[in-house]
């Protein structure tokens, strides 16, 4: 799984995704920081089902802290977008295909309002401009890409499979390119679209494709709440989530020192080692605004993993007595998989021949045998029984 966090230039994105990876990026007061794309391993969180099944597990491609299994996701920090970008003006089209092979964007706004759209100094802008210019760049590129196939596209039969083709850098699926379309009220037979409908088909195709969840971010800075309830007012609380990846960067950086036991997404922490008394003050002030507002940086990823792209987290066994893998491992993998998914589907991508040769599988919570196309639920742990070795 791959999400793009995206935003106008100085919005707080090169923060938010140390917080999120606590990888060392350039991170500075001015447009720009961010040329090339920052590739990073955030963990969205979960209840492990360890705790459920009274066992301790073993994990393999994820981590467990206290009952709370982490599982790896794919950030990529994409330089700023400015209004005009997918003409070439500022960093230009290479950074809008560096989206091109995330499942989610997170859109990074600025609600303090003492940035503009460029990411220049400014008084009381509004954050909504910082969202529209995103999504209307992210449009615009998309439908340049089909305007340059247009001619070949429209001479063929199958419009569908065409435009799959042309958009497959971007993981288009018929059926998301056929609901787009039909969204925009647009013919698939012969395509012969104006521009309008091009541009049309583009935002409806986005939707599916990227869908989008915004990090009102600066939620620490004075008068956040008034770009806070304008995003809200024009997106939707569902799809809008404060945070201060200032704060949070902050905490994992005193936590990693060893000043502090804290857990990312936690709203207290605890002292655990020696600090200055500036760095006491600094700490009593963000332990203060935790337990008020919450960083919200850990809530942003879960939100957009579990929320966004709706999905559940499945644990995949080989022994569904001692719920472990031919190792002995305990609950060794963290699978995750979108909502509506089957146990074939599982198999599918435990391994193609598996998958090829399933016969049936396992729910190891109740010992009951249930068919390839069980709808899977949310923390459950299953044996796939397979004659494929």
């Amino acid at each position: 799984m791959l999400i793009s966090l995206v935003g106008a230039p100085n919005k707080g994105k090169s923060t938010l995704f140390s917080a999120l990876t606590m990888n060392d990026v350039a991170i500075a007061d001015y447009p720009f920081t961010t040329v090339d794309p920052n590739l990073g391993l955030a963990y969205a969180t979960k209840p492990c089902a360890e705790t459920e099944l009274k066992v301790k597990c073993k994990p393999r491609n994820s981590l467990c802290n206290n009952g709370t299994r982490m599982i790896p996701v794919n950030i990529v920090d994409v330089a700023g977008l400015v209004e005009g970008a997918h003409t070439g003006k500022g960093m230009g089209n290479q950074f809008l295909s560096d989206i091109s092979a995330s499942d989610a964007v997170i859109i990074v706004a600025d609600i303090s309002g003492k940035t503009d759209n460029n990411g220049n100094p400014a008084t009381d802008a509004n954050p909504v401009e910082d969202v529209k210019i995103v999504i209307d760049e992210l449009a615009q590129w998309v439908a340049a890409i089909v305007k340059k196939h247009l001619n070949a596209i429209s001479r063929r039969n199958d419009a569908m499979v065409a435009l799959c083709e042309v958009l497959t850098n971007m993981k288009a699926t018929a059926q998301q390119v056929e609901s787009a379309a039909g969204t925009a009220a647009l013919a698939m037979s012969k395509i012969h679209w104006t521009d309008q409908d091009i541009l049309n088909f583009s935002r409806a195709f986005l939707k599916i494709n990227k869908p989008i969840i915004i990090a009102a971010n600066k939620s620490d800075t004075p008068a956040s709440d008034k770009g806070l309830a304008l995003l809200k007012a024009e997106f939707g609380e569902s799809n809008v989530v404060a945070t201060s990846g200032a704060i949070e960067l902050a905490l994992r950086k005193a936590a990693k020192q060893g000043l502090i036991d804290y857990f990312p997404g936690s709203q207290s922490f605890n002292f655990t080692g020696n600090v200055t008394p500036e760095q006491k003050a600094a700490l009593e002030y963000m332990l203060k605004f935790v337990k008020e507002k919450g960083t919200n940086v850990q809530a942003l990823l879960n939100g957009a993993v579990f929320g966004t792209l709706a999905n559940i987290v499945v644990y995949p066994v080989e022994d569904e007595n001692k719920y472990c893998d031919h190792s002995g491992n305990v609950l060794p993998d963290a699978v995750l998989m979108r909502n509506g998914s089957t146990a074939i589907d599982l198999a599918e991508k435990i391994h193609t021949d598996i998958a090829k040769n399933m016969l049936h599988a396992v729910d190891a919570k109740t010992k009951k045998r249930i068919a390839k196309q069980y709808p899977l639920q949310d923390g459950d742990v299953i044996r796939i029984v397979s004659a494929a070795r």
